[in-house]
């Protein structure tokens, strides 16, 4: 199977398990990531589900079978419903299913005295999972934007001079802001990679790959801050409101498919480049110390 059947027919799985759930059996179940499931002939199982490998049902399964990859023979009795994704299945003259008999790829073979209780269809998993796609990217979009959100007001709060630090990067230093980001968002998953080909590096490339998410969003929230000024202007000197604003341009965008991967792509660039020549030009010797640029007369100051 491709990568992709691969994945619709696990959720699949997954889901048939979790209906399967449900339904009262003593019997123990049976969940088998590979190497197959076998209930002899006088034992009992309750849900077997296989995601690789051969099922063999010659005792008694009082719930579910399913196998994602794999055949499926039964020789014995299913009370559930049987559920063969991507293999064939076969039903011996004695099989007795209670429920449907539900198949993706390869069309059942029944032996005469075969029964099947329910009904017997080819079913559409890649429509079935198209559709939890859609709610797993949703789920995907509520999570980045909540943990941008949280990540932007601890910024607000707890460092807002290396907001305008990066503010003023931008504004003075427009070429080498980008340059940087670029060279950072390259260099580092190199670097992390070449560090994990070595056995010695490993544990490096892996302590870089897991420090890069918490400094990528960081990246993402600066820019979206620096957005939200850059819309307010004079309008308003608040860090909250450029914060909010900001942030709300760019979670929309995120929602367009294509346009909304640029763009955060774009922004993290340029808050990366942003922070790393803020840092730079902090840690020159008789640099400046970081502030609030005053607001526009006859408005108020900013937050502190």
């Amino acid at each position: 199977m491709s990568i992709r059947r691969a994945v619709r027919a696990l959720i699949v799985a997954l889901l048939v398990l979790l209906v399967g759930a449900g339904s009262a059996s003593a019997a123990t179940d049976h969940v088998v990531i590979t190497g197959g499931a076998v209930i002899p002939a006088g034992q009992t199982a309750g849900d077997v589900v296989v995601l690789d490998g051969t099922v063999r049902i010659a005792g008694r399964a009082t719930g579910d079978v399913v196998s994602v990859s794999g055949p499926v023979r039964v020789t014995g009795r299913v009370d559930g419903d049987l559920i063969a994704v991507s293999d064939r299945a076969f039903l011996g003259p004695t099989a007795r299913v209670g429920g449907d008999l539900r198949y993706g790829d390869e069309r059942p073979v029944l032996v005469r005295g075969a029964r099947v209780a329910g009904k017997i269809s080819n079913e559409d998993w890649a429509d079935a999972a198209n559709g939890w796609g859609w709610v797993s990217l949703l789920g995907w979009w509520l999570a980045v934007s909540v943990s941008t959100l949280i990540v932007g007001a601890l910024l607000v709060l707890l460092a807002p001079a290396a907001l305008y630090a990066a503010e003023r990067a931008v504004r003075e230093r427009l070429v080498a802001t980008v340059a940087w980001g670029f060279a950072i968002a390259i260099g580092v998953p190199v670097l992390a990679v070449l560090a994990l080909i070595t056995l010695v590096g490993i544990p490096f490339g892996v302590a870089l790959l897991l420090a890069a998410v918490p400094v990528l969003l960081v990246a993402y929230v600066t820019s979206a801050w620096l957005v939200g000024r850059r819309v307010l202007r004079n309008r308003s000197t608040s860090p909250w409101a450029a914060l909010l604003v900001g942030w709300g341009i760019l979670r929309v965008l995120a929602l367009i498919p294509v346009v909304g991967a640029l763009v955060g792509l774009a922004a993290t660039v340029v808050g990366l480049g942003a922070l790393a020549v803020a840092l730079w030009r902090a840690g020159r010797p008789g640099a400046p110390a970081a502030r609030a640029e005053p607001p526009a007369p006859g408005r108020p100051a900013p937050a502190a």
